[in-house]
């Protein structure tokens, strides 16, 4: 699990070879595994990389989130000791975002029910979604967690599901798929909508 604090060395080494920096720094939940890396992004690139989360998720940033993270972190290991361990302070967002917002090439879809404040970030353009821990390839994001609730999680697959099957989501863990795979593959998965 050490890799949930190393990926912000990853990314500003990624960042720095190619000479870019971030415009945005945009969370699709506020769960540790998705902004563990954000405290190193602040320190090294401060006010050039906007910090950006749903509002319903604010409470896992700022000086007071560290008892929000020690929770769910508790649940999903058994204990928190190695959240205290690494623990590193969660800068506060620069702004907070809500449904049909528009950030940079997105706009926010809301997607709650793996937390309160999940969203996808959409790019109509270039039709790709990111799916945050909404939608995988073949699975969705879990909901035994504080926050999370099958019945919204559900209403957000039945609202992707919905769209344009050739967008390309992206999810926050594993590989790239699409609307129309994920629609019509997995039955199972259908069925429950």
């Amino acid at each position: 699990m050490y890799y949930l604090f190393s990926e912000g060395c990853r990314i500003i080494t990624f960042l720095d070879h190619h000479d870019l920096f971030p415009a945005y720094i945009l969370l699709t939940n506020g769960h540790f595994d998705h902004i563990g890396a954000l405290p190193d992004l602040a320190a090294q690139y401060g006010s050039k990389g906007h910090i950006a989360i749903h509002e319903a998720d604010a409470e896992y940033l700022g000086p007071d989130s560290y008892p929000f993270h020690r929770r769910s972190f508790s649940m999903a290991a058994g204990n928190s000791a190695y959240l205290d361990a690494l623990w590193k302070e969660m800068p506060s967002p620069d702004s907070t975002l809500a449904e049909g917002d528009t950030i940079g090439p997105f706009t926010i879809l809301h997607l709650p029910g793996h937390t309160p404040g999940s969203i996808g970030l959409w790019d109509k353009d270039t039709g790709i979604l990111f799916t945050g821990d909404t939608l995988f390839e073949g699975d969705f994001g879990r909901t035994d967690l504080p926050g999370g609730n099958e019945e919204q999680l559900f209403a957000s697959l039945k609202r992707l599901f919905s769209m344009d099957g050739n967008i390309q989501a992206y999810p926050g863990h594993g590989n790239i798929t699409s609307i129309a795979l994920e629609a019509t593959a997995y039955p199972s998965l259908t069925a429950l909508l």
